[in-house]
């Protein structure tokens, strides 16, 4: 199992406003189209207005071929069109745990 972190940092003042509409509108189709939803997180302390969402997969080809039939989605196109101008930045991580951790 691998497991991709996406870090988000969102324009200032627009954190409720993007969280808001990733559950009432991105969420769902992203439970759809990708593998398992692990969590999604936002900040309180240090790096302020971040959201960090992680989701597992079986591999790399799987979350390759998963997230291109999601880009193929126009229902995603129009939730990326909903969240245009609220991220100042993203990163992306695959994270991989090692044999004693409890996320295998």
């Amino acid at each position: 199992m691998i497991y991709e972190e996406r870090d988000y940092h969102i324009k200032p003042g627009k954190l409720q406003t993007f969280v808001g509409l990733y559950r009432d509108h991105g969420v769902e189709l992203q439970k759809k189209h990708l593998g398992t939803f692990i969590s999604y997180f936002t900040t309180e302390i240090g790096e302020l207005n971040h959201v960090v969402a992680l989701w597992g997969y079986e591999s790399l080809d799987q979350r390759a071929e998963m997230r291109a039939r999601m880009l193929a989605d126009p229902e995603w196109s129009a939730y990326l069109a909903m969240v245009d101008g609220l991220i100042q930045s993203q990163n992306t991580r695959i994270l991989t745990p090692v044999d004693f951790s409890p996320l295998q």
